[in-house]
């Protein structure tokens, strides 16, 4: 008997979040608009770059019947003047059911580390949020050090922070206005 290879287009099931990992960053927001409009917002990762002046560009290598697939991401990391350019390729997976996002990076400095946005209702409004998690890179000695005192906190959360409050301000505001 010989295993079914799976089909081109099938989503990614990257499983539960392994929460076990020695850096952990946490971005939460309360937005004002329809849990279905953030949702909406956050899973259409190419039209990020039109709305968010950090991101550089975004990119599907690989598409998949969920929305999902391989994608390639870019953004700039600000500091005051200065910016620092970040880049990774992640699988991609989207559930429509519970609602949620997850990622898994398989290319770039932040190679392993898996990313879920959830996003649950509030009366009239959504919380949404954005879970990092990673061991950090593969460097002798100093890996999870990085990754715990300066990858997560510095430029996971001064990324993704940017992302999740750009996009409320979009959700909450009427669409077709500047970007955020």
């Amino acid at each position: 008997m010989t295993a079914t290879a799976p089909r081109r287009d099938d989503p990614y099931d990257l499983g539960p979040m392994p929460l076990h990992r020695r850096m952990r960053t946490v971005d939460e927001i309360l937005v004002h608009a329809p849990l279905r409009r953030i949702f909406e917002l956050a899973r259409n990762v190419e039209a990020w770059p039109e709305l968010l002046r950090h991101y550089r560009w975004v990119r599907f290598r690989h598409r998949a019947s969920d929305g999902g697939g391989v994608v390639e991401m870019a953004a700039w990391r600000p500091f005051g003047a200065a910016r620092w350019p970040a880049w990774w390729s992640s699988e991609m997976s989207v559930s429509d059911e519970a609602p949620f996002v997850r990622y898994r990076h398989v290319a770039g400095i932040t190679e392993g580390m898996d990313v879920e946005w959830s996003f649950v209702r509030e009366g009239d409004a959504t919380r949404v949020c954005i879970v990092h998690v990673w061991d950090g890179p593969r460097w002798p000695l100093v890996g999870g050090v990085a990754a715990t005192k300066v990858i997560g906190p510095v430029f996971v959360h001064g990324i993704a922070s940017r992302t999740l409050a750009g996009l409320a301000a979009v959700a909450e505001r009427d669409p077709g206005t500047s970007r955020g």
